[in-house]
């Protein structure tokens, strides 16, 4: 690994200039690479899934941490030749599959434990995460972690709690689902060509069972009700779903309150009686 090229002069030599398109910024700093590696825990056994490698910072830190075998989707054509270097310089550790990582099926890519650990581009982060939740959803072992970078405003709405401007449906649906930790932001600089905003690196844990019980398909239209309008008071707000007032008789929760105040088992209850 030690007498791989610089990933600068990889990029020159590939010609692996960021495309806007695919969202893509590149983490050139090892020293970074591998801090998140790091935080992915213990990489020495089972399947590490990375999406989006680009021209392979976050695979070689990877690699550099012990992984033990890493599987690194990637859609982009042009980063085959310099994946292929990294793959080279790491035998038997590295596959590649050139793929677009929203029409992966998680459980073919190797035996678990399986994990996640990416530097997610920006355009498809959200929908990556939400997908890999549902499957979190059917089957809470199919990924032992997920441990990626997204824009800092993503990172705060899946920690965030009730009563603050960042809770909202994807928080209830991370929270109900995973242990949520924030681990460290990283400033614009940091990154090929550098954003114009900062990044945060994020783990899930998945639980064992969901926070509390609730339909997946019913938890999604609560949420969806009330957060579409967030600031009127969801005797209104859930009225899309029939009988606003009943459900909210049922569940105990007060017509006046909105849905900012609720917390993660109120909305699940809601889903229950939906």
């Amino acid at each position: 690994m030690t007498a791989l090229p610089p990933l600068r002069e990889v990029i020159a030599t590939h010609g692996l200039a960021a495309r806007k398109s695919l969202g893509q910024h590149f983490l050139l700093d090892l020293n970074l690479t591998r801090r998140i590696a790091r935080t992915a825990g213990d990489l020495a056994s089972g399947t590490t899934v990375e999406i989006g490698p680009g021209p392979g910072g976050l695979t070689r830190g990877l690699l550099l941490e012990d992984a033990a075998r890493v599987v690194a989707v990637e859609k982009d054509p042009r980063c085959r030749a310099a994946l292929s270097e990294v793959a080279a310089a790491a035998p038997g550790r590295l596959e590649l599959l050139e793929a677009d990582a929203l029409q992966v099926d998680l459980t073919a890519l190797g035996p678990g434990p399986r994990r996640v650990v990416a530097n997610l581009p920006y355009n498809v982060g959200t929908p990556l995460l939400i997908a890999w939740l549902a499957r979190i959803a059917e089957d809470p072992t199919v990924l032992e972690s997920i441990t990626v970078m997204l824009q800092q405003e993503v990172a705060q709405r899946l920690v965030a709690v009730p009563r603050t401007k960042q809770y909202g449906r994807l928080s209830i649906l991370t929270q109900w689902l995973c242990e949520t930790r924030l681990q460290f932001d990283l400033p614009p600089r940091a990154f090929v060509p550098p954003p114009k905003v900062v990044s945060s690196v994020v783990r899930l844990i998945p639980r064992a069972q969901p926070l509390a019980p609730a339909p997946l398909p019913a938890l999604e239209r609560v949420t969806q009700a009330a957060f579409g309008q967030r600031r009127k008071m969801l005797r209104q707000s859930l009225k899309s779903l029939g009988d606003a007032q009943a459900l909210l008789r049922e569940t105990g929760l007060p017509e006046t309150a909105r849905a900012e105040e609720l917390t993660v088992e109120d909305f699940c209850a809601l889903a229950r009686a939906l």
